[in-house]
This record gives structure tokens, sequence and C-alpha cells, in this order.
């Protein structure tokens, strides 16, 4: 009889877990089908592709973020970082245009990489040899990289070169058999990011150094090196982000990027990634992007809330989905 029940409750567990990782991709489709039974415009092709396409960038960003909080850390900068790489890039690419033309973009992408690296690899190497907390590391630098930005522009905007907008437009506008270069550039590091996460030595290892650091160490694991590249995953997927967006405005402010930290944790924890870490969703992660740009859409197409209590929302959002997390630990 002990034995049935054993076996009972561990069919009831797993049911339990195939549901929660189901959960962000049913939130989302409620939310869309209540967003086409508010307006009629929302499930409109060009809305819904433009939606899809705005919530590329913080689908690239969470999919770095979900290696992060997976390794038990955390990263507050994300969205200063953005900018700051942003501006590196565009200063990258006006200094080489009048000799090196539209190759110019190339190289500045490739110093985007570079530059998104190492700023996560900073963060990193602070929080595993410092052995200062993630979240006070990242509230520092997050700091350093807005006042960068601000220098670089002075305070105001750091445009693109005019003879290099024509050419880097496409990036962010164009599509491929009508789907947008953004979503096939994010589709490609969602695919990335879960055969890593997934299906590597390095994915397990990730996992168990946020699940338990002590026995991951007592097993082999090296937990600092592991956390130090979760983070240079973080900068780049922050660099491929900049990459598309820099063509959307033509620019860098003090102001881009603002507040992306908080969609970004919260597209996270929304999509199943536990925040105390070992365990990490990269679709889940996808859908929480998702979520979050359909409700922006769904408050600024219809006149129940003002769209600017958006951030209010995402905010009520991730505290709903720790009380959530909590709950069903309890249970």
């Amino acid at each position: 009889m002990t034995t049935a029940t054993a076996q009972v409750a561990t069919a009831d567990e797993g049911s339990r877990i195939r549901w929660a990782d189901f959960a962000p991709f049913i939130a989302l489709a409620v939310i869309v089908l209540l967003g086409a039974l508010i307006n009629s415009n929302f499930t409109s092709g060009a809305n819904l592709i433009n939606v899809i396409t705005r919530s590329a960038f913080i689908a690239i960003i969470a999919v770095g973020a979900t290696f992060v909080i997976s390794s038990g850390g955390l990263d507050l900068s994300v969205g200063s970082m953005m900018a700051f790489v942003t501006g590196i890039m565009i200063m990258t690419m006006n200094g080489l245009a009048p000799a090196y033309g539209s190759w110019a973009i190339v190289m500045g992408a490739g110093v985007a990489l570079c530059v998104g690296a190492l700023c996560g690899l900073f963060n990193g190497l602070i929080i595993t040899v410092g052995r200062i907390e993630p979240f006070i590391v990242t509230l520092g630098t997050m700091g350093i990289f807005r006042a960068f930005i601000t220098f670089m522009t002075d305070g105001g905007s750091l445009p693109i070169d005019r003879s290099l907008r024509e050419a880097y437009r496409p990036v962010y506008f164009g599509n491929f058999l009508g789907i947008p270069y953004p979503v096939l550039i994010t589709l490609m590091v969602v695919l990335l990011g879960a055969f890593i996460l997934y299906r590597t030595k390095y994915g397990r290892r990730l996992v168990s150094s946020g699940s338990n650091s002590e026995v991951a160490r007592f097993s082999g694991v090296n937990v600092g090196g592991v956390r130090t590249i979760a983070y240079v995953i973080q900068g780049l997927c922050v660099a491929v982000a900049a990459i598309c967006y820099v063509p959307r405005l033509g620019a860098a402010t003090p102001t881009t990027g603002q507040l992306w930290e908080l969609q970004v944790i919260t597209a996270v924890v929304i999509g199943g990634t536990l925040l105390r870490g070992g365990k990490g969703r990269i679709w889940g992660s996808v859908a929480g992007a998702l979520i979050l740009e359909v409700i922006a859409n769904v408050m600024v197409l219809s006149d129940m809330v003002s769209e600017y209590l958006v951030a209010a929302v995402q905010g009520a959002i991730i505290i709903i989905a720790m009380l959530a997390h909590r709950f069903t630990k309890n249970r």
C-alpha cells in the first residue's frame, strides 16, 4: 500500500511539473485571446508582426539571463549594458564609415560582440573572484554603464552616420519570406541557447551549480568558472540585441534600455526559471518576453488601463510569479 501511494505521489509530481512547464504558453494563449476580444485590431497581421518583432530584444537578452539565473546569479545591469554597447557600436561604425563604407556595420557588430562579452566577463569575475553578491555587483555596474553612455552622448543623442542608415535599416525593418530579421535572429539565439543549456556538459554543470553549489564543487564542477561563462553569455546576448536594436531608432541615448532589466527578469521568472537557480527554461523565457509585449500592446489598444502603467503591470507580474513559485514549492 505504501509503495502504491508513493507511485501515485510520484505520478502527481511529474504531472505537476509538466503542467508548470506549459504554464507560460497557456498564459500567452489566454492573453492573446483576451487581446482579440478587447480589440479586433489586435489580431491584424501587421500588429502581430509588430508585437513579435518588438519582443525580440527582450527575448534575446532573456536567453542570456536564463543562463545567469539558472546558475544562481542575477544581472541588473543588462539595460545599462545595452545602452553602453549600443553607444560603442555606433561610435565604431561612424569612425570607420569614411574608410570602409557599409563594411563599417559588420566591424561595428564585431566590436559590439567583443564589448558585450567583456562587460559580462567583468561582472562575472567580480562576482566569482571577488566573492561579492551578484545583486550588489550588477547594481554597481548598472550605474557605471549608464554613466558611460551619458558621458559618451554628452547627455544627448549619438546618431548613426547618415551614409550607413539605409544599409543598416533592413536588419530591423527587413524580412526573409515575410519573417522579420530580428525574429529570425532571436530564433537562432534561442535554438543555440537551448542546445547549450539542455544538451551539453556545460549546461548540466550550470544547473547543478545553481541547484547546490557545494554539492557541485564536491562533484568536481568549477562553479566559479561556470558562473563566469554564464555572465559572458549574457553579455553576448545583450550585444546581439544591440545589433538588432540600433537600426530601429538609429541612435543611442542615455535612456536606451532603461528598465529593460525589469522586463528581462520578469520574462525569465514567468517563463519558469527559478530565481534561486537550479532550473532554466529557455523557451519559457521567450514566452515570457512575448507575454510582456502582448500585455503592453493590449494596454495601448484598449482604454481600460493607461499605457503609462505598463511598468507597474510588469512589476506586479514578477511579484505574482514569485508568489506562484513559492506556493508551488511549498506544496
